[in-house]
């Protein structure tokens, strides 16, 4: 155990403070998950990722973690505001099929992307839709505490009310003088709201409207940022330790859940919140419009036009963590072939340790290697600097069996131990068998292989030395002997 203190960057006040605990042993963790209208982008496995080794690391630290993580089923609209299609609903009339279908597809879509790149599950998982007499019962303490008012058959949150006596803004920064500027503007047309920066927490239904549900007030959908302040305190309690998600949610988002969580309970709920940043690409931001965006399975195939190929599930994840959270992720393909020499490396460096061989003492400083990886995790769960600290250990292993350093037993084992629970347990990383994809290869050239003699048998010469020529170009070379023909391939 290291003798420093974790300390985690709080958003609410722009620190680094010291991980303390509401009620240690047990820690309290809710983190926004998708709207399963589509596929998870990699901006949404990169937020995640994140908060999977936040997860892994807490446990690591011996702390009894619950983690909730949300699915969005139905409430959030299209346009992220309060007027609009549900997402959900309108993905289902596009593809002519029910909206819970649309939910299900998605659900399963999302559940086996997050195994694909070894993200642990949550210890609860709830819904929207579970969860909707909740949120009913939340809407009715905030108009009890004189917060919310009723328009037409929708409640809206009382954003200047609320201000009176709170900081509507602490966490994006958002000033409600400049919100005020910006009222009369958004206010004519015969918008409902009495202010700008107020918000749906029931917005009554449409004709048209597939789920919906009766409530005090008409027939109607939850607003989309209600179900979080509903779930995560019904879960965590009305005071928890980490909430996170996206840089992109801070506001409204997040914003609107403490004060509805502050309006129904009259206690903050959260005392670390925690956010991750942007992707971009090739230094652009990554976007659909710009063409430049991938999903998931487009980055492992390969099938996206800024790609030069494809790229494994833990190339990825090995290359995700080489960034800091709340850095910027840049997508390359140099820095994802970068990354997956690296995990490489670091995977053979753990096949190596079994080669070591000992001595009666230790030249090596394994004690050391093992504090200065414990150092970075407690750092904000600084993952950079950790690989980079692993890697140090590489060159160790390295020199270790070349003999030009010495280890004891006991030293080597911790050296095993150390690898395997930081490479494995913590970053979540994973051997990946290269023998199938080896053996398709082999599979597939010998059927290229075949096609050519073919071609040459029937003096077919010029389809022969195109199929030559062609994989030239992607450099594998074709060898013709007596025995027959043997193909190479040179990076």
């Amino acid at each position: 155990m290291s003798s420093s203190k974790l300390h985690i960057f709080n958003s609410l006040n722009g620190k680094k403070e010291e991980f303390i605990p509401i009620n240690p042993p047990y820690v309290g963790m809710y983190v926004c998950g998708p709207t399963v209208y589509s596929d998870a982008h990699l901006g949404n496995i990169r937020t995640f990722l994140t908060f999977d080794i936040v997860f892994r690391y807490l446990t690591h630290l011996g702390y009894k973690v619950r983690y909730v993580r949300n699915i969005t089923d139905v409430g959030h609209l299209v346009d992220d505001a309060d007027e609009g299609e549900d997402k959900i609903e309108k993905r289902a009339r596009l593809e002519k099929t029910e909206p819970m279908e649309i939910v299900q597809k998605y659900t399963n879509g999302f559940h086996q992307t997050t195994e694909i790149f070894n993200l642990l599950p949550p210890s609860i998982e709830p819904t929207a839709t579970g969860h909707i007499i909740e949120q009913i019962e939340m809407i009715q303490k905030i108009i009890d505490n004189g917060l919310a008012y009723i328009e037409n058959g929708s409640v809206y949150f009382d954003v200047k009310k609320y201000a009176e006596k709170h900081n509507y803004g602490e966490l994006s920064g958002r000033k409600i003088d400049e919100l005020l500027e910006q009222t009369r503007d958004n206010l004519e047309g015969g918008n409902e709201k009495r202010f700008f920066a107020d918000f749906a927490i029931w917005k009554k239904a449409s004709e048209s409207t597939i789920m919906k549900w009766n409530s005090p007030w008409g027939i109607g959908v939850p607003g989309w940022h209600l179900e979080c302040s509903v779930m995560s305190t019904k879960y965590l309690g009305k005071e928890f330790d980490i909430h996170g998600g996206g840089m992109d949610l801070k506001f409204p988002h997040h914003e609107c859940e403490i004060a509805q969580s502050v309006g129904a309970d009259g206690i903050a709920p959260v005392k670390y919140w925690m956010h991750g940043n942007m992707l971009t690409v090739n230094g652009a931001k990554m976007s659909k419009s710009l063409g430049n965006s991938f999903l998931p399975n487009e980055l492992i195939n390969g099938d996206h036009p800024l790609l030069e190929k494809g790229y494994s599930p833990m190339t990825i994840r090995f290359f995700f963590l080489q960034a800091h959270y709340r850095s910027t992720v840049d997508f390359s393909n140099e820095a994802l072939q970068a990354s997956e020499k690296g995990h490489h490396r670091l995977m053979k460096a753990i096949e190596n340790i079994n080669n070591i061989k000992t001595s009666p003492s230790s030249s090596v400083k394994v004690d050391e290697l093992v504090e200065k990886c414990n150092q970075s995790m407690n750092d904000d769960f600084n993952t950079p600097v950790t690989i980079a600290n692993l890697f140090e250990g590489v060159k160790m292993i390295n020199l270790l069996n070349e003999n030009k350093q010495t280890i004891s037993d006991a030293d080597l084992t911790k050296l095993k131990s150390h690898f395997h629970h930081y490479v494995f347990n913590i970053l979540g990383l994973k051997h990946e068998s290269e023998n199938n994809n080896n053996d398709l290869v082999d599979n597939l050239m010998n059927v290229i292989i075949d096609i050519r003699k073919n071609s040459k048998d029937k003096k077919d010469y010029a389809t022969a030395d195109f199929i030559r020529d062609e994989l030239n170009k992607i450099h594998i070379s074709i060898k013709d002997s007596h025995e027959g023909s043997t193909w190479t391939y040179e990076n």
